[in-house]
């Protein structure tokens, strides 16, 4: 599969302060990738780079398998990594067409951009009149205008209300379902696990995790558990070779297991045990449970 971008051991410190650190993937070809941390993580500073808009501290990184220069590059791709800066007395057409004459491209395609982003019945409305989400649309637009290979997101749907987070959240599925490669960064769980397909866990500047959403996010789950019993209920469980780490709830216990399980079988071997259960459902973990386990402490 072609490669798009290849990252090696990448690293960026500003003094003592290691913002990224030896950071090391491959962007392949019509994927959606998504680089996640908490906020001081090194998804911008990392994003940054490859844009050649930072200058790395050392390692290195090459865009479309190394056949062209970091110039040329460039043209090839679209990016968004600041907030939307437009001219607030211009329209979305005008704003465009700006940005065409700027990049040197055709501005053939600023309706079909437009339409794309949902923005087309807005497209003479002056710039300040947008909502914020409607600020970020049309900064997609403007990124979408030479027709990317791959589109560069930092924090696409920050700020944004519940509305216009799906709307980004879809507008986004769209363009990946057209063929075009995206790498977005963003500190959303939920934003990640909707729509990338693979994901790229950064913490304190260091890569913990670069694979497959589906594989982070493969795992036996947990269960919850209770009984009357409790304490009779804690000591059956730790004679059971699936039971891994347990934790206290208000109604009962979330046990982590260490491999698949059968509830009724579960429910059989309590009974059997003297145990009469009052509550026993599977919990599967989510991307969620799986993100804090790899950048806690």
């Amino acid at each position: 599969m072609e490669k798009i971008l290849e990252i090696k051991d990448l690293s960026k410190h500003y003094g003592a302060l290691k913002a990224v650190d030896h950071v090391s993937f491959q962007i392949q070809k019509g994927h959606v990738y998504g680089i996640l941390g908490p906020n001081g993580s090194g998804k911008s500073t990392t994003l940054g780079m490859v844009l050649n808009v930072v200058n790395p501290t050392a390692g290195s990184y090459s865009w479309f398998e190394g056949t062209v220069n970091n110039h040329n590059a460039l043209k090839r791709i679209g990016a968004i990594i600041e907030r939307p800066n437009f001219y607030p007395n211009m329209d979305a057409v005008q704003n465009l067409k700006l940005v065409c004459k700027i990049k040197e491209i055709s501005e053939d395609k600023i309706d079909e951009k437009l339409e794309l982003v949902d923005l087309l019945s807005r497209k003479n409305s002056p710039f300040k009149t947008y909502s914020l989400g409607m600020k970020q649309r049309l900064a997609i637009a403007s990124a979408l205008l030479n027709d990317p290979e791959i589109l560069i997101l930092d924090e696409p749907t920050n700020g944004l209300d519940p509305q216009g987070i799906r709307k980004i959240r879809d507008i986004i599925q769209h363009i990946a379902k057209m063929g075009t490669t995206i790498l977005l960064a963003s500190h959303l769980l939920d934003e990640v696990e909707k729509v990338c397909t693979h994901v790229i866990v950064l913490r304190k500047g260091q890569m913990l995790y670069c694979g497959p959403v589906e594989e982070m996010n493969k795992n036996f789950g947990s269960i919850l558990i209770d009984a009357v019993d409790k304490a009779a209920l804690m000591r059956f469980m730790k004679t059971q070779d699936y039971v891994g780490s347990t934790e206290d709830q208000l109604d009962g216990f979330e046990v982590k297991l260490l491999k698949d399980v059968n509830t009724t079988q579960i429910n059989q071997d309590a009974y059997n045990a003297g145990i009469v259960l009052s509550k026993l459902m599977f919990k599967k973990q989510s991307l969620e449970d799986q993100f804090i386990e790899l950048t806690k402490n």
